[in-house]
């Protein structure tokens, strides 16, 4: 019996009260069974675990990702087992199957586990779980305000009141909409909720970014957050939301997995001499992509390093330093060329940050995260 034969594969399909189970055994002949369900506890799940390893000293354990996070890969693997969290998008389904049960998930799992047919994806630890929270809950905060934003501009619209001075939530937006008077007492009493809303929403806003930049030197990614804001269009926001998202860049063999984990290939459907391509996947990861197409935009103006840019550049490596610089000068280049060839401006953007991800890529292989 082969080393690969002696593991049993294990499927868990999970949920919020109970974990179905089934078991496949090594070798292409061995048998799937099901064995049931535990309850979703970490006790349960130590009792399970050890009544397995009683009879089989390989285990390789692999679920779903999903709502319960990563706790129970954090068991198994403290247990002493290999465990793999799956995407969901990426467990192979057969177009006819239209049943779908817990016990059928976890045979399933079981057998394409066993078969190599699924990848695990990366999995934070849990300080970069938290750094990536806090993180994700600012980025919710920021779209609430816009669109509490976007509400009472519509609001106004609506009702004939239109400001024209420069610019929209400035000191001369707020003192203008501190004049606004409506006849109806209760257009009056909607039109002072939604200011309140924005405040509050803003307010919350610059609460999470001041404990954001709290948390930041703390953090074991903080050396990388430093150099990646070297780049131009890269500020402290998008640093810290690209590293939480993406993690360490050199787990990616080059540049070209980075953009596919991003979602900023193009997709394909091309048979014999045949080749069709369009637009880009979007399948990767869509907070960071959306901060990289959002400091893609920056690339429109001349190359230069701004005052912002060059206090950012202070203490950093040389080599990243430069990484940067070439960075800039290719990418505002190229923004001038697509668009001098008759592009639309969008369509440049986004060839812009494809390419952008090539540097944090080789600026993660000059910075070593703080262990």
């Amino acid at each position: 019996m082969t080393e690969e034969d002696s593991v049993f594969y294990v499927g868990v399909d999970v949920s919020k009260a109970k974990h179905a189970v089934a078991i496949a055994e090594g070798g292409r002949d061995g048998e799937v069974r099901y064995f049931g369900e535990i309850e979703a506890t970490p006790a349960a799940l130590e009792r399970f675990v050890r009544k397995l390893e009683k009879k089989h000293a390989h285990l390789h354990f692999c679920y779903e990702a999903g709502p319960t996070g990563y706790g129970l890969y954090r068991q198994i693997v403290e247990l002493g087992h290999r465990c793999d969290v799956v995407a969901l998008s990426l467990i192979p389904k057969r177009p006819g199957e239209r049943v779908k049960t817990n016990r059928r998930d976890a045979v399933s799992l079981a057998r394409l586990l066993r078969a190599g047919e699924l990848k695990g994806i990366w999995v934070p630890d849990a300080v970069h779980e938290a750094a990536r929270d806090m993180v994700r809950v600012r980025s919710a905060a920021s779209e609430d305000l816009r669109k509490n934003r976007q509400m009472l501009l519509s609001f106004l619209l609506r009702h004939g009141c239109v400001f024209t001075g420069h610019k929209n939530w400035s000191r001369a937006h707020a003192r203008w909409l501190a004049a606004q008077k409506f006849d109806h007492p209760a257009q009056q009493i909607v039109f002072q909720d939604q200011v309140d809303v924005i405040t509050d929403a803003q307010n919350r806003l610059e609460r999470l970014d001041a404990q954001l930049a709290e948390l930041a030197p703390s953090w074991s990614m903080a050396p990388v957050v430093a150099a990646y804001q070297a780049l131009r269009g890269v500020s402290f926001i998008v640093a810290v939301t690209f590293v939480s998202e993406v993690g360490d860049v050199r787990r990616f063999d080059s540049p070209q997995q980075l953009m596919a984990f991003l979602g900023l290939v193009p997709s394909e459907r091309s048979t014999g001499e045949t080749v069709k391509r369009g637009g880009l996947t979007l399948a990767g990861n869509r907070r960071a992509r959306r901060v990289l197409v959002e400091g893609a935009w920056s690339y429109r103006h001349p190359a230069r390093v701004s005052e912002p840019i060059r206090v950012r550049l202070e203490g950093l490596p040389k080599a990243v330093r430069e990484i940067a610089w070439k960075a800039q000068t290719r990418l505002c280049a190229r923004y001038r060329r697509l668009v001098a060839a008759g592009k639309k401006k969008p369509i440049v953007v986004a060839a812009i940050a494809r390419e952008m991800a090539a540097f944090p890529w080789a600026i993660g292989h000059q910075v070593e995260p703080v262990r």
